[in-house]
């Protein structure tokens, strides 16, 4: 009689796994897809936050206004030429010895590609870094 319950049982279960795949396979195409739309954005927001740093850096180094905001401009535009549509840096703060001064870059992360997911076409990515001037440094 055990042996005709194990055939029976092992009838019950035929085709089990079958369905456990089918409905478990969406659900890990969407996980996967979430991975890549998150590791899309901190990619584009790690290259973001270094050109924006580097940017402020080479401004603080310059002796005048619109050579520091040529430099932070020029090197955001290098940092970022693979990262897709961004907007150019913008300069703000005091030129002057002691001065803080903030570099802005604002760039769109897109998620072409996983929309089956229902997210949006892309997402706005805005980031500040401020350095100061040297006290000792002559401004003009």
């Amino acid at each position: 009689m055990r042996t005709t319950e194990r055939r029976w049982s092992r009838r019950r279960e035929r085709g089990s796994m079958a369905v456990e795949i089918v409905l478990l396979a969406p659900v890990m195409m969407a996980f996967m897809m979430l991975v890549v739309a998150g590791g899309r954005y901190v990619s584009v927001r790690g290259d973001i936050e270094a050109a924006t740093r580097d940017a402020v850096r080479a401004a603080t180094l310059e002796r005048t206004r619109s050579a520091g905001e040529a430099a932070a401009v020029d090197i955001a535009a290098a940092s970022l030429q693979d990262v897709g549509a961004c907007s150019g840096a913008t300069l703000d703060g005091d030129f002057v010895s002691g001065g803080m001064l903030t570099v802005t870059i604002s760039c769109e992360v897109s998620y072409d590609g996983l929309g089956l997911i229902g997210l949006p076409g892309s997402k706005t990515v805005t980031i500040s870094s401020s350095a100061p001037i040297d006290l000792y440094r002559r401004t003009g």
